[in-house]
């Protein structure tokens, strides 16, 4: 599959703005940490943009993501990237064995959690800091439906101290300011 079939996916299914960002964020850094570990970008970028495609029409577990992977298998869809993007919620117990998994989980919170800590700021993403997104994360009531734990765990399981891994996701938004509304 290409990544402008999987666009066309995502914007069939997808119509609530914040979740098209939350994906096209995700997207931002898969590919650019695809192009970092040297993997294929247009994978790496498929993955991002798809794997919340499914959420307005099934909001719920086991639904979401289970039902757009069935969709997703009918389109086509290599067993690499439904694998992956089951992998994403931990419920669905799908080992997150490769590095496009366990980066897709390291991404998928914080490109959530960054999202909101710009859209509060005047300059937005421009100026983001990582101490400015380590401190709201330790305000429990920002943002509080974002799992700290996930973010943790998802720096640790890619094997990039999380400080580090905050900084590149900032970057790889900021390339991407104006499609995401930073």
């Amino acid at each position: 599959m290409k990544y402008s079939d999987a666009l066309e996916t995502m914007h069939q299914y997808a119509k609530n703005d914040a979740l098209r960002k939350h994906m096209y964020a995700v997207e931002s850094a898969m590919r650019a940490y695809a192009k970092k570990f040297g993997e294929d970008e247009e994978t790496w970028a498929i993955v991002g943009i798809l794997h919340d495609f499914d959420y307005e029409m099934y909001p719920n577990a086991p639904d979401h993501p289970a039902k757009g992977s069935e969709i997703l298998k009918t389109l086509g869809y290599s067993e690499e990237i439904l694998r992956t993007i089951l992998s994403h919620a931990d419920y669905m117990n799908v080992p997150r064995d490769t590095r496009l998994a366990k980066t897709l989980y390291a991404c998928d919170e914080l490109c959530g959690f960054i999202g909101a800590v710009a859209v509060i700021r005047p300059n937005k993403i421009r100026d983001l800091e990582v101490s400015s997104v380590k401190k709201k994360l330790k305000d429990k009531g920002f943002a509080r439906n974002v799992s700290r734990e996930d973010i943790d765990h998802g720096a640790a399981d890619l094997g990039i101290p999380l400080e580090e891994h905050i900084k590149f996701v900032i970057e790889a938004m900021k390339a991407d300011a104006e499609r995401l509304g930073l």
